[in-house]
C-alpha cells in the first residue's frame, strides 16, 4: 500500500461533506476527491472547502466530481452514499435502495482503485459491508464498517452524562451488529479506571444500553427529517483500516495514532475459540498481517451470552 495521497468520499450528503471537511481540516491526505450523483453537490462543497483552507491553513486539495472515473488511484474510499432513515424507518428497510448504490460505487472502484481500503458507512451497515465486500471482491481486511465505534461513541456519552464526568474519563465498548442486536459490554466499561458497575446502578447501566441500541433512532426522531451525520463522519476516521491507510504517509500528512477500535468486518477465515465476541485490528503498521482478536468472559445473566459465546463462531 502507498501512502494516503488520495481519499475519495463517496456521497456529498451530511455525513459525507462533513468527511471531506475532517479529512482537509486535519490533513490527513494530499487530495480529497468528494463524488455525488446529484450534479454541481459535490463541485460547490468542494469549492466551499477550498476557499476555507485560506482561513483555516490546511494545504489538503479537494475536488468535487460526479465522474467515477476522477476517484481511480485512490488509496482510501468512505463510502456514505445512500438514502437516510426517515422517521419510523429501521435500518433494514433501506436493504434494497442502498444495496442498489453500493453495487454501482464497488463497480467504478474496483476497476480504478483496486487496492483501496474502503470504510463503509452507509446503512444498514452490517449488510452493506457484506455486500460490498462481494461485490469488490476484496479480502475482508480491506472492507470494514465503522458502527462499532460510532456504538460506542454513544455509549460513552451516555455513560458521561449519567455519572457527571468527562467523556475522556470514559472506556466503553459496544459490540456486535449495528442494530438492535448491538451489546453495549458492561462489564467492560470504566470511568477514570473504575468499574462503571461500581458507580452505577445495574438498572442504570441497562437504561444507558437501551438508549445506546436506538441512539440513532433518537436522533432521527428529533430532526424528523435526516439522520445523524456528525459523529457517524468521525466515526470513519477510528476503524483499523485508516491506520494502516496512512501508516507510510509523508511528514507532510498528519501521523493516525496507533488505536484499537471495534469495526464490523465481513465474515473471514478467523482462529476459533470458545469466547469469540468480536475482532479488533491493530493499527500498527508493523503488525498489521496478525490482527489482534479481543475475547470477553460474560456473565451467565448476560441476556446474549449464549449467542455471542457459540463455540462454532468466529470472530467478526
Amino acid at each position: 500500500m502507498s501512502t494516503a495521497h488520495k481519499v475519495t468520499v463517496v456521497g456529498a450528503g451530511y455525513v459525507g461533506m462533513t468527511c471531506a471537511q475532517r479529512l482537509c481540516q486535519l490533513e490527513l491526505c494530499r487530495e480529497v476527491v468528494l463524488i455525488d450523483v446529484k450534479a454541481g453537490r459535490a463541485q460547490g462543497i468542494a469549492l466551499d472547502l477550498a476557499q476555507a483552507a485560506a482561513i483555516e491553513g490546511y494545504g489538503t486539495r479537494v475536488i468535487g466530481t460526479g465522474d467515477p472515473a476522477r476517484t481511480a488511484g485512490s488509496d482510501l474510499v468512505i463510502m456514505t452514499a445512500g438514502r437516510p432513515r426517515a422517521p419510523g424507518m429501521s435500518r433494514s428497510d433501506l436493504l434494497e435502495v442502498n444495496g442498489r448504490v453500493v453495487r454501482s460505487v464497488a463497480e467504478y472502484v474496483r476497476q480504478g482503485s483496486p487496492d483501496a481500503f474502503v470504510i463503509v458507512v452507509t446503512n444498514p451497515l452490517d449488510s452493506m459491508v457484506q455486500l460490498m465486500r462481494q461485490a469488490l471482491g476484496f479480502p475482508g481486511k480491506r472492507v470494514v464498517g465503522m458502527a462499532g465505534v460510532l456504538d460506542s461513541a454513544r455509549f460513552s456519552m451516555f455513560l458521561a452524562e449519567a455519572a457527571k464526568v468527562g467523556i475522556a474519563d470514559v472506556d466503553a465498548m459496544v459490540l456486535g451488529a449495528h442494530g438492535d442486536s448491538m451489546v453495549p459490554v458492561l462489564d467492560f466499561c470504566t470511568v477514570g479506571g473504575i468499574p462503571a458497575k461500581h458507580l452505577l446502578p445495574r438498572s442504570t447501566l441497562e437504561a444507558l444500553a437501551g438508549r445506546t441500541r436506538n441512539g440513532g433512532a433518537e436522533i432521527v426522531k428529533l430532526l424528523e427529517t435526516g439522520s445523524a451525520f456528525y459523529a457517524p463522519a468521525c466515526s470513519w476516521a477510528c476503524p483499523p483500516c485508516w491506520g494502516r491507510a496512512v501508516s507510510n504517509a509523508s511528514s507532510s500528512c498528519r501521523s493516525i495514532p496507533k488505536r484499537a477500535s471495534p469495526c464490523r468486518r465481513p465474515p473471514g477465515r478467523w482462529p476459533r475459540t470458545s469466547t469469540s465476541c468480536a475482532s479488533w485490528a491493530c493499527t500498527d503498521p508493523d503488525r498489521r498481517r496478525a490482527p489482534i482478536a479481543v475475547f470477553f468472559s460474560l456473565p451467565d445473566e448476560h441476556p446474549h451470552r449464549d449467542r455471542l459465546l457459540r463455540p462454532d463462531r468466529s470472530p467478526g
